[in-house]
Protein backbone atom coordinates (compact mmCIF):
# COMPACT_ATOMS: atom_id res chain seq x y z
CA UNK A 1 0.00 0.00 0.00
CA UNK A 2 2.81 2.29 0.47
CA UNK A 3 4.18 1.76 -2.81
CA UNK A 4 0.94 3.23 -4.09
CA UNK A 5 0.48 5.73 -1.94
CA UNK A 6 3.99 6.98 -3.01
CA UNK A 7 3.09 6.46 -6.67
CA UNK A 8 0.07 8.36 -6.56
CA UNK A 9 1.61 11.09 -4.49
CA UNK A 10 4.15 11.44 -7.30
CA UNK A 11 1.70 11.85 -9.71
CA UNK A 12 -0.05 14.58 -7.91
CA UNK A 13 3.59 16.45 -7.46
CA UNK A 14 4.02 16.06 -11.50
CA UNK A 15 0.28 17.70 -12.20
CA UNK A 16 1.07 20.17 -9.82
CA UNK A 17 3.98 21.52 -11.42
CA UNK A 18 2.70 21.00 -14.36
CA UNK A 19 0.02 23.47 -13.54
CA UNK A 20 2.43 26.21 -12.81
CA UNK A 21 2.96 28.68 -15.73
CA UNK A 22 6.48 28.60 -17.29
CA UNK A 23 7.37 32.05 -15.89
CA UNK A 24 6.87 30.50 -12.45
CA UNK A 25 9.35 28.01 -13.01
CA UNK A 26 11.57 30.28 -15.31
CA UNK A 27 15.15 29.53 -14.18
CA UNK A 28 17.49 31.40 -16.08
CA UNK A 29 17.79 34.73 -14.13
CA UNK A 30 18.50 32.57 -11.44
CA UNK A 31 20.92 31.35 -13.51
CA UNK A 32 22.14 34.31 -14.62
CA UNK A 33 22.86 35.57 -11.16
CA UNK A 34 24.64 32.10 -9.97
CA UNK A 35 27.39 31.84 -12.71
CA UNK A 36 28.92 34.85 -14.18
CA UNK A 37 28.98 35.17 -18.09
CA UNK A 38 33.18 34.80 -17.81
CA UNK A 39 32.60 31.30 -16.88
CA UNK A 40 29.81 30.78 -19.47
CA UNK A 41 32.09 32.25 -22.21
CA UNK A 42 34.97 29.51 -21.22
CA UNK A 43 32.82 26.59 -20.63
CA UNK A 44 29.93 26.11 -22.71
CA UNK A 45 30.10 23.87 -25.47
CA UNK A 46 29.27 25.42 -28.93
CA UNK A 47 26.35 23.73 -29.78
CA UNK A 48 23.23 24.22 -31.54
CA UNK A 49 20.08 21.95 -32.47
CA UNK A 50 16.76 22.10 -33.01
CA UNK A 51 14.01 20.74 -30.78
CA UNK A 52 10.31 21.05 -31.39
CA UNK A 53 10.51 23.16 -33.95
CA UNK A 54 13.10 25.80 -31.91
CA UNK A 55 16.90 26.52 -31.89
CA UNK A 56 18.73 25.72 -28.98
CA UNK A 57 21.53 27.39 -29.25
CA UNK A 58 24.97 27.92 -27.13
CA UNK A 59 24.97 32.00 -28.20
CA UNK A 60 21.64 32.25 -25.78
CA UNK A 61 23.91 30.26 -23.15
CA UNK A 62 20.89 30.65 -20.18
CA UNK A 63 18.49 29.66 -22.21
CA UNK A 64 20.68 26.39 -23.09
CA UNK A 65 21.43 25.90 -19.47
CA UNK A 66 17.88 25.88 -18.76
CA UNK A 67 17.15 23.83 -21.55
CA UNK A 68 19.36 20.72 -20.60
CA UNK A 69 18.53 20.79 -16.76
CA UNK A 70 14.51 20.79 -17.79
CA UNK A 71 14.69 17.57 -20.43
CA UNK A 72 17.02 16.05 -17.43
CA UNK A 73 14.33 16.96 -15.17
CA UNK A 74 11.66 15.28 -17.60
CA UNK A 75 13.83 12.21 -17.50
CA UNK A 76 14.38 11.79 -13.75
CA UNK A 77 10.62 12.57 -12.65
CA UNK A 78 9.38 10.00 -14.80
CA UNK A 79 12.54 7.19 -13.91
CA UNK A 80 11.03 7.93 -10.19
CA UNK A 81 7.64 7.47 -11.58
CA UNK A 82 8.28 4.17 -13.26
CA UNK A 83 10.66 2.84 -10.34
CA UNK A 84 7.42 3.69 -7.97
CA UNK A 85 4.92 2.03 -10.53
CA UNK A 86 7.29 -1.45 -10.66
CA UNK A 87 7.57 -1.58 -6.81
CA UNK A 88 3.79 -1.00 -6.34
CA UNK A 89 2.59 -3.52 -9.22
CA UNK A 90 5.48 -6.03 -8.10
CA UNK A 91 3.73 -5.19 -4.63
CA UNK A 92 1.29 -7.33 -5.92
CA UNK A 93 0.71 -11.15 -6.58
CA UNK A 94 -2.02 -10.41 -9.61
CA UNK A 95 0.72 -8.11 -11.63
CA UNK A 96 4.02 -9.06 -10.34
CA UNK A 97 5.18 -11.00 -13.15
CA UNK A 98 4.83 -8.03 -15.71
CA UNK A 99 5.27 -5.17 -13.56
CA UNK A 100 7.90 -4.09 -15.26
CA UNK A 101 6.28 -3.49 -18.80
CA UNK A 102 3.02 -2.65 -17.25
CA UNK A 103 4.35 0.28 -15.12
CA UNK A 104 6.73 0.91 -17.93
CA UNK A 105 3.15 1.29 -19.95
CA UNK A 106 1.57 3.76 -17.10
CA UNK A 107 4.19 5.79 -16.84
CA UNK A 108 4.13 6.65 -20.43
CA UNK A 109 0.18 7.04 -20.77
CA UNK A 110 0.84 9.83 -17.45
CA UNK A 111 3.33 11.59 -19.43
CA UNK A 112 0.53 11.87 -22.71
CA UNK A 113 -1.57 12.96 -20.23
CA UNK A 114 0.52 15.30 -18.20
CA UNK A 115 1.66 16.91 -21.82
CA UNK A 116 -1.74 17.28 -22.87
CA UNK A 117 -3.14 18.39 -19.28
CA UNK A 118 0.18 21.48 -19.98
CA UNK A 119 -1.81 22.56 -23.24
CA UNK A 120 -4.39 24.28 -21.60
CA UNK A 121 -1.92 25.97 -18.66
CA UNK A 122 -1.08 29.74 -19.81
CA UNK A 123 2.28 30.18 -21.26
CA UNK A 124 3.21 26.33 -21.24
CA UNK A 125 2.76 24.30 -24.09
CA UNK A 126 2.23 20.27 -24.35
CA UNK A 127 4.62 18.58 -27.45
CA UNK A 128 4.83 15.27 -28.11
CA UNK A 129 8.60 15.09 -28.21
CA UNK A 130 8.40 15.49 -24.32
CA UNK A 131 7.17 12.22 -24.09
CA UNK A 132 9.92 11.02 -25.89
CA UNK A 133 11.88 12.64 -23.54
CA UNK A 134 10.15 11.33 -20.50
CA UNK A 135 10.31 7.59 -21.96
CA UNK A 136 13.64 7.83 -21.72
CA UNK A 137 13.73 7.52 -17.61
CA UNK A 138 10.78 4.97 -18.51
CA UNK A 139 13.07 3.14 -20.55
CA UNK A 140 16.51 3.73 -18.36
CA UNK A 141 14.62 2.46 -15.03
CA UNK A 142 12.74 -0.21 -16.97
CA UNK A 143 15.30 -2.13 -18.49
CA UNK A 144 17.98 -1.05 -15.37
CA UNK A 145 15.41 -2.92 -13.37
CA UNK A 146 14.44 -5.81 -15.43
CA UNK A 147 18.42 -6.50 -15.62
CA UNK A 148 18.78 -6.08 -12.09
CA UNK A 149 15.84 -9.18 -11.73
CA UNK A 150 18.15 -10.92 -14.31
CA UNK A 151 21.32 -10.55 -12.24
CA UNK A 152 19.30 -11.69 -9.07
CA UNK A 153 17.99 -14.89 -10.91
CA UNK A 154 21.24 -15.76 -12.34
CA UNK A 155 23.06 -15.50 -8.88
CA UNK A 156 20.43 -17.47 -6.94
CA UNK A 157 20.48 -20.02 -9.63
CA UNK A 158 24.63 -20.75 -9.10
Amino acid sequence: MIWLILTVLWMGFIFYKSAEPYQEQDIRPMLAKWIPQSVVDRWMPHIEFTYDGGLVTWKEPYDFIEFIIRKGGHIAEYALLTLLWIKTLRATKRFRSFAIPLGAVLSVLYAASDEWHQSFVEGRTGHAIDVGMDSVGVLLVACGYGVVLLLRRWRSAR
